[in-house]
């Protein structure tokens, strides 16, 4: 198993083509979730670019991070030195706890992961019961998407790229898909919002040379429109009372 996660790491390199979008949206997804939070404890799964897990490391009293590759945590350690989160070498589908904690981040897990009412349903067990949990997703009907299929240059808008692969991506989620899966995990959905309006390919964008004004704008004007950005962010919480619908 360790192997086959390893094989991802390269992904996340700072020169990897999608470095433009991972470092855009690494520096926004974190800042949103500590926006929005005023608790103490958050598990994180997953390392990724790194970024997110050093912010949120500043940002909260008890930081824990879950990995299943041991590449990805050597990578972070190297780019990013010693840090005050708890870093546990362990797969999603068998971590387990006895903590129960405020926050719970799973910043672009779900589109990896084999099943993720799973791992929906087996993190929730570590929640708090006033607590949050955070889940982003890419998107699938992102406005570049969009554009991309109507242009001829992509057959379908689920489609998942030579790139996305790489990356270990099985899926790509539109909301209704995001919605489902929250449900069937017997979650609530408590609010939604975009993470970046993309209007353009990640190399067209570059060739662009947009200053970061742009960006930031693409980011404050995209939280009101989700059907239309990159990524969608979900804020969802424990039923009320476990034996009824939300």
């Amino acid at each position: 198993m360790t192997k086959s996660l390893d094989q991802f790491a390269g992904a996340y390199d700072p020169d990897a083509r999608y470095s433009l979008d991972a470092r855009l949206i690494s520096d926004w997804y974190p800042r949103r979730v500590v926006e929005k939070s005023s608790g103490n404890s958050l598990l994180e799964l997953g390392i990724g670019h790194g970024r997110a897990v050093s912010f949120f490391s500043d940002n909260f009293d008890h930081h824990c991070v879950v990995e299943g590759s041991e590449e990805v945590i050597r990578k972070y350690i190297k780019n990013y030195g010693g840090s005050n989160s708890e870093i546990v070498h362990g797969y999603f589908e068998s971590f387990n706890t006895d903590e129960k904690f405020d926050y719970i981040s799973m910043g672009f897990v779900l589109e990896h992961v084999e099943d993720p009412v799973l791992i929906l349903k087996r993190f929730s067990r570590f929640l708090k019961a006033s607590g949050v949990m955070y889940i982003a997703v890419p998107n699938a009907t992102s406005l570049h998407r969009r554009l991309g299929v109507v242009a001829g240059f992509l057959g379908d808008i689920k489609q998942l790229s030579e790139d996305d692969l790489k990356l270990g991506h099985r899926r790509y989620y539109d909301i209704a898909d995001l919605q489902t899966d929250v449900r069937r995990a017997g979650l609530c959905e408590h609010s939604l919002e975009g993470i970046f309006l993309k209007p353009f390919t990640t190399g067209q964008l570059e060739k662009l040379s947009l200053p970061p004004e742009v960006f930031e704008a693409l980011m404050v004007v995209g939280k009101d429109y989700p059907e239309l950005c990159n990524a969608i962010l979900m804020e969802v919480e424990l039923p009320v009372f476990p034996d009824l619908d939300c």
